[in-house]
């Protein structure tokens, strides 16, 4: 069985399990206040090119998604998403959880159009009705999007000054945010990012980590937000976990070299799609793949291939999802494309 399912599927780097075994007996505070974490916290941000912003690592991404939220609304406020948005359809309403609703807007190939979020915020501040609502308080975009793509550096600007215009924040969830940086077709970096949104985290989990994502506040994080961590189960006491991964993803650009190879594969498998004649169900510049199979053909493959299921396509057709990964090997390619 060669598995295509998600970005997690491996454990993690061996430089990260090296590294942990090399540090295992080394006693240390928690909670993030030992070396490593330090270190990592340093190093993130000198590669976001804010060396006075704030870093926390925290656990997984609903833990990040949720916990960023909470803190930065009011409880009267919700976030805006689109319809495909992670913090809506995939984790199982934690944001609702805390208390602060998720407001829908439609995406466009899992993207939110600026046009359609100034409407809708135009539309809410002239409504006599307002003070009954659910108000909008900050604007969420995970980057790539549920759909593989990519917003365009001007997108980004365009949506952080719509919400900007209404005294909205932009949060961008980057659990994948590596496969997105490491794309071809991404006109920004990393540094770019403390410009183009309010806060924005770096996802360890789904690029090479065991665990953990680095959330980044290029200009300061809410008040008490360690404290607001802890309430929501998203602090480990073993604070250095996270941390002596952090300092290693962040030595030498390991992050960055190990999200190319995803990018590689992915140019790899759709090549291999293609020669197979099967069909795209919209074109990725990620790591995600999106095809169209028809259903008997579908159930053969997956006693052999994991892939995830998305989406009915019809009566007789599913759109499922192929994810490389970091740890992705031109073998396994190889042995898909001989299955196919």
């Amino acid at each position: 069985m060669i598995l295509f399912r998600c970005d997690y599927g491996e454990g993690a780097h061996p430089e990260i399990l090296r590294r942990l075994v090399e540090t295992n007996f080394e006693q240390m505070d928690g909670y993030g206040c030992d070396p490593y974490s330090e270190s990592a916290r340093r190093k993130i941000l000198q590669a976001c090119g804010c060396p006075q912003g704030e870093v926390y690592l925290l656990t997984g991404g609903t833990q990040t998604n949720a916990t960023v939220i909470a803190a930065m609304l009011h409880g009267y406020e919700g976030a805006v998403a689109v319809e495909t948005g992670h913090i809506g359809v995939h984790e199982a309403g934690a944001v609702e959880y805390t208390g602060h609703k998720v407001l829908t807007l439609p995406q466009h190939l899992g993207k939110m159009d600026a046009g359609e979020l100034a409407d809708f915020l135009a539309a809410f501040d002239a409504d006599p009705n307002k003070d009954h609502m659910v108000w909008p308080g900050l604007v969420y975009i995970s980057l790539p999007t549920e759909y593989g793509t990519l917003y365009r550096r001007d997108e980004l600007s365009e949506i952080r000054d719509i919400a900007h215009k209404y005294g909205l924040l932009l949060f961008i969830d980057g659990a994948r945010l590596g496969y997105a940086l490491a794309s071809p077709a991404c006109d920004y970096s990393l540094s770019d990012l403390k410009d183009l949104c309010d806060v924005f985290y770096i996802g360890g989990t789904k690029v090479g980590a065991l665990c953990g994502e680095a959330v980044v506040f290029p200009h300061g994080a809410p008040n008490h937000f360690f404290t607001t961590v802890k309430q929501h189960g998203a602090l480990l006491a073993k604070g250095r976990l996270p941390g002596v991964q952090f300092d290693t993803l962040f030595t030498d650009n390991l992050y960055g070299r190990i999200a190319e190879n995803a990018i590689a594969r992915a140019h790899d498998l759709v090549a291999v799609l293609k020669e197979k004649r099967i069909p795209f169900f919209l074109e990725s510049p990620t790591n995600q793949q999106f095809v169209i199979l028809e259903n008997t053909y579908m159930e053969r493959l997956s006693k052999e291939v994991g892939f995830d299921i998305w989406q009915p396509y019809d009566e007789t057709h599913t759109v499922v999802r192929f994810a490389t990964s970091w740890a992705t090997t031109k073998e396994q390619i190889e042995r898909l494309g001989a299955l196919l």
